[in-house]
């Protein structure tokens, strides 16, 4: 972390804010295109204070997020966590509709406990149906796991990195104290903004297309509809020409 700081004052390592101002800035606007494209990004920190800041702002974007336990395998070994929200949801609609209703109390509790423990887990992911395109990390250190499954498939990571973290093997550093909760809450607002922004771009390119789709559509009825008048013109001016003639 050398490059990101500018000194060290009593044994404590002062970061370059001029520098993490800088990076905030690249790091938003990728994560603004990613989000144009339509594409996930999956937030990670189950750190205590970055919890419910990250909770908070995802939700907001309508993204992913991981704040409890990271799932071994949960990048690497996609399938097997769809298959575990599948189960999640398969137990919600048995319920709904009475499948569950001639349980015995204590069957019915242990299915109970173990939906808890899975929308515990794995609900801020169920609508990620197939691997995020991004990861945003609070704490590179204590999401080591997380950021080494994104780097063997290739997955861009986005990452808080505190001066005591090694940022080499993340492609969007972000030089910044990742224990302050403030700290992690303004970075999270800029990026989220831009996340955000991204969102509209899309919905508004989206809503031009299908206007630009609309028009040749109508225009077609149309022409179909002057053929048709054409077509009975010609019908008309056949029979007063065979009553003329049979005169």
């Amino acid at each position: 972390m050398a490059p990101y700081i500018f000194m060290e004052r009593n044994g404590i390592h002062i970061i370059d804010l001029h520098k993490t101002v800088a990076k905030i800035d690249d790091a938003a606007e990728a994560l603004k295109q990613i989000a144009k494209s339509g594409k996930k990004i999956l937030f990670v920190a189950t750190k205590k204070q970055a919890k419910q800041v990250v909770a908070d702002k995802a939700s907001a974007v309508n993204m992913p997020y991981v704040i409890e336990r990271w799932p071994g395998g949960m990048l690497t070994n996609f399938p097997t966590i769809r298959k575990a929200v599948k189960k999640m949801a398969n137990i919600d609609k048995l319920t709904a509709d009475g499948t569950y209703s001639n349980l015995s109390k204590r069957e019915f509790l242990q299915i109970s406990r173990q939906r808890a423990k899975l929308e515990k887990n794995l609900g801020s992911i169920a609508d990620l149906t197939r691997l995020p395109s991004a990861l945003f990390v609070v704490d590179v250190l204590k999401e080591q796991i997380a950021v080494r499954e994104a780097n063997r498939l290739g997955i861009p990571v986005f990452a808080i990195v505190d001066t005591n973290s090694n940022p080499d093997n993340i492609d969007f550093v972000i030089p910044a104290n990742d224990d302050a909760n403030k700290s992690v809450e303004v970075i999270l607002d800029a990026c989220c903004a831009a996340i955000a922004e991204g969102l509209e771009e899309r919905k508004a390119e989206k809503i031009d297309t299908e206007a630009a789709g609309e028009q040749p559509a109508e225009a077609k009825p149309r022409k179909r509809a002057t053929k048709a008048r054409v077509e009975k013109k010609a019908e008309e001016t056949a029979e007063v020409a065979e009553t003329e003639a049979e005169a």
